[in-house]
């Protein structure tokens, strides 16, 4: 048996329903999809002037309860200057517009710190007159000030390319508000179906109990994430898949791409998979590429992945067990380059890993394992169909470090 570690810069599933990518928006080569994005959301820093972290568990006591985590840096939301800032909203911004397509939407998450800036660089890029809301997400969170009203809502400025816009407010219908309809005469027509009536300016209005009711522009109806929400990875400022179908689904069909630059926690990808649109998202941050991963992995959703492995050399203890038609692979223990956070060694140290082949450079996944709270312990064996090639193995450690591995039987 001869376990060697190599190089490998891509991972891929059959039928990949979207794409994740580490590395900077403006750096990435996009030639596949200019032009032909449906929806770009992006959540970028505030312009808090503060580091965000993501918390991210060890082995199977931190899953299980939280008693073992550790600290990673996730993004700096710290500027030099505002200038600073907008060019990177700007240099954002920027990249979006050659996405998308004529029909496409851009959506851009802000709060007030800079909302006011934002928006006329917006109105700068996009053309004032393809400005299409300011929605006002307000939500409920911990927390109230004494010294001004609590500061409980975010912005999201909307923006078309052109004027071809695609919009179906059909998609998002919600739940009828009672307490808006108090003041309305309960009555029935004369089909017998319930409705609620107001007259004014001299004219009857008439709304029906079972027809359909749009959000406006102020989101009062979607929920912040809960300290204990099941949702939660331990990623800073993640935000509610609600929200994001709210975004997605009025501009998109299904097979529509929608891109997310910013990607987090991978909160977008998983709204757009889950409502059969496909979605290529990016991240500068390993933790957010490795939440992201994992989060895909959890839903059994097929993806491809574009992040070099690490080629500082790492040991894993592997063993192989060939069957009729399967073959079982056994991980053992895994050794990065460099020591882990204190206290954490051997598969405490390991988040994720997958069994599969490689082939130049690009790492084919047939079985995945994550830890989650719902599977603390990081399975040991993993069982593929037998190969005419070699097996590899792809392994993510807790700082989201990647490391590949490849075994032919000498």
């Amino acid at each position: 048996m001869n376990w060697q570690q190599i190089p490998c810069v891509k991972e891929t599933r059959p039928e990949p329903r979207g794409l994740v990518r580490l590395g900077s928006p403006e750096t990435l080569s996009w030639g596949d999809y200019q032009g032909k994005v449906s929806c770009v959301y992006i959540d970028p820093p505030f312009y808090t002037g503060e580091l965000f972290r993501m918390n991210q568990r060890i082995g199977e006591a931190g899953w299980k309860n939280g008693s073992r985590t550790v600290k990673l840096d996730a993004y700096s939301d710290r500027f030099e200057s505002r200038e600073a800032y907008l060019s990177l909203i700007r240099s954002l911004a920027l990249t979006a517009r050659g996405l998308l397509s004529d029909e496409g939407a851009f959506f851009v998450h802000v709060d007030t710190r800079a909302d006011a800036h934002v928006r006329l660089l917006l109105d700068e890029l996009f053309n004032e007159r393809n400005f299409v809301n300011q929605i006002i997400w307000a939500y409920q969170s911990g927390g109230r000030s004494v010294k001004y009203f609590s500061r409980k809502h975010d912005v999201i400025f909307f923006y078309r390319k052109t004027g071809k816009l695609h919009f179906d407010i059909t998609h998002v219908p919600i739940p009828r508000d009672e307490n808006r309809s108090n003041h309305m005469r309960r009555t029935v027509d004369e089909n017998g179906r319930p409705c609620r009536t107001i007259r004014s300016g001299g004219k009857t209005y008439v709304y029906y109990d079972d027809d359909p009711v749009y959000p406006s522009d102020v989101w009062a109806d979607v929920s912040h994430l809960q300290q204990k929400d099941p949702q939660r990875t331990g990623y800073d400022t993640q935000k509610p898949e609600s929200l994001l179908r709210r975004v997605l689904l009025p501009v998109t069909e299904p097979g529509d791409i929608v891109a997310d630059l910013c990607c987090g926690s991978g909160t977008a990808a998983l709204a757009a998979a889950a409502t059969g649109r496909r979605f290529v998202v990016c991240d500068i941050g390993k933790p957010a590429v490795s939440v992201t991963r994992k989060r895909l992995i959890s839903q059994e959703i097929p993806f491809d992945l574009e992040a070099p492995c690490e080629t500082a050399p790492a040991q894993a203890s592997l063993r192989v067990f060939p069957g009729i038609a399967f073959a079982d692979v056994c991980l053992d223990d895994f050794v990065p380059p460099a020591p882990w956070p204190e206290g954490v060694t051997g598969l405490d140290g390991v988040d994720q890993w997958s069994v599969g082949t490689v082939e130049r450079g690009v790492f084919r996944s047939l079985a995945d394992a994550a830890r989650t709270q719902k599977t603390p312990a990081l399975p040991r064996s993993l069982q593929i169909p037998l190969l005419s090639g070699g097996i590899a193995v792809l392994i993510t450690d807790i700082l989201g470090n990647r490391y590949c591995f490849a075994f032919r039987d000498a």
